[in-house]
């Protein structure tokens, strides 16, 4: 029989989600829109018109959901703060009720040893902020810093780990290029300029997070950096897979972790912009030492040089839209990976996974790793007894931490994972057909079920090994 998997005993053993997904409770408690609200409720954007008004409705069964997450064994959350649950206006003083909400949450969390990790930023922008203009626009890093210095002063006693932005690519291009993700803006530049604004609010809002809380606690960043692999070793497919690391990673790891954006980057985005928003200073200021970085992973990318004979769409894995969103990209083609595929038509690859732990072991030695998101969407429909079973997600945890294992035993620093999701939620401009969760969720009636590959992670995390496939069923 093969060795078991095993891990550190001091590895987090976590599950994540995020505020818009399954808070609800959209209107209570002084909270107004985010970008998220409006998008959602506009016609033709999301999958049904369905939308995030009641969600999981987490803002009032939240006990019911640590309880849950105690009882699996998890011995780490990590969730987001609703910015304008918090600061209703994205500026100015805090509301109390709404800051009161994730005191309760923490409360709840440390009384069953549960560790928090909280995301201050998953994609939420407080609407009058998108109004002034949105992340294209300086003041929002500055507000952001502003929001950030409000919740570490409000949690930091209590929480340790703190993430500042979740995924800034997303924010940055499915929000402002191609327009599939709120606020839904087609515009290549404005994305490239959102992106410099979310790397500054990083910076700012780690300085902020530093000056608001005991030094003990952790600062990171949560990055969906792609694993991204030339179709071919040729000149021509070279130079795509570089160009697409550029606008996938380099933009922001860059800056955050090496204090300068790539050169190649600025080569190929010429012809849209001179990047004169990037300041005097900016630079220094994005490139806060970090205590550890984020990595979400969920497929590798696969791209080569577009023929230019070739018509159809040039698929990349992030929605229907006919906008890019890879500004300056438009002579590269993405291609389908080998393999099994996930509800998404996300090819399931692990090794990809082990890839990106060791480039960042490489790029950023000493720098502690968490697997701050990774999980599958999978058709889950519960058995006439009720009970749900999803083996398919089971060999996708299994397969992926044991990755995460080998890049361990390889030098990485890996602290920890959180499989996305806790349960099903809201997913985006998909709405709620696809189903990332370890636990069933029956919007109906808000009935939560443990899936098989809830069972079985619990049973990971209570033995800090991996069962077999076989032990959940």
């Amino acid at each position: 029989m093969p060795e078991p998997v095993t891990f550190p005993p001091a590895f987090l053993w976590g599950a994540a989600t995020s505020a818009y997904q399954i808070e609800g409770a959209v209107r209570e408690d002084g909270r107004t829109p985010s970008i998220w609200d409006t998008f959602s409720h506009t016609p033709g954007r999301t999958a049904g018109g369905e939308n995030g008004d009641i969600a999981n409705d987490h803002y009032h069964l939240y006990r019911d959901d640590v309880a849950l997450m105690a009882d699996l064994g998890l011995t780490a959350y990590r969730f987001s703060v609703s910015w304008s649950r918090v600061q209703p206006t994205g500026r100015g003083p805090a509301v109390q009720r709404g800051l009161d909400f994730y005191r309760r949450l923490v409360d709840e969390l440390l009384a069953k040893g549960i560790k928090p990790a909280v995301t201050l930023y998953h994609w939420d922008l407080p609407q009058e902020l998108e109004d002034a203009g949105g992340w294209p626009e300086r003041d929002t890093a500055l507000r952001f810093a502003e929001y950030a210095h409000i919740v570490g002063e409000a949690l930091g006693d209590r929480v340790e780990q703190w993430i500042t932005l979740n995924e800034p690519w997303c924010s940055a291009f499915l929000g402002y290029a191609s327009g599939v993700h709120a606020p839904g803006r087609t515009d290549p530049v404005a994305s490239l300029r959102a992106a410099h604004h979310l790397n500054l609010a990083h910076g700012l809002g780690t300085s902020a997070l530093r000056s608001a809380m005991p030094a003990r606690n952790s600062v990171a960043v949560s990055l969906n950096s792609s694993v991204v692999r030339p179709l071919t070793q040729s000149p021509g497919d070279l130079a795509a897979a570089q160009r697409i690391d550029d606008l996938a990673n380099g933009i922001f790891h860059g800056p955050m972790l090496h204090g300068a954006y790539p050169r190649t980057l600025f080569a190929a985005t010429a012809g849209l912009t001179d990047w004169s928003y990037v300041e005097d200073g900016d630079l220094a200021l994005i490139h806060q030492p970090v205590d550890a970085l984020g990595l979400n992973y969920y497929t590798p990318t696969l791209v080569g040089a577009a023929d230019p004979a070739a018509d159809g769409p040039r698929a990349d894995g992030h929605g229907a839209s006919e906008h890019s969103p890879w500004p300056g990209a438009d002579d590269v083609m993405f291609h389908q990976t080998p393999g099994d595929r996930t509800a998404m038509g996300w090819t399931v690859d692990p090794t990809g996974l082990h890839e990106l732990i060791m480039r960042y072991t490489r790029e950023s030695p000493g720098l502690p790793l968490y697997i701050t998101e990774n999980g599958a969407a999978y058709d889950d429909k519960p058995e006439p007894d009720g009970s749900v079973h999803d083996p398919e997600r089971v060999a996708y945890l299994h397969g992926h931490l044991a990755a995460v294992r080998r890049a361990i035993t390889d030098g990485a620093d890996v602290r920890g994972y959180y499989l996305w999701s806790l349960m099903d939620n809201f997913e985006w401009a998909y709405g709620y057909d696809k189903r990332f969760g370890a636990v069933y969720v029956d919007y109906a009636t808000q009935a939560r079920t443990p899936k098989s590959s809830a069972l079985w992670y619990g049973e990971a995390a209570r033995t800090g090994a991996l069962p077999p496939t076989t032990a959940a069923e």
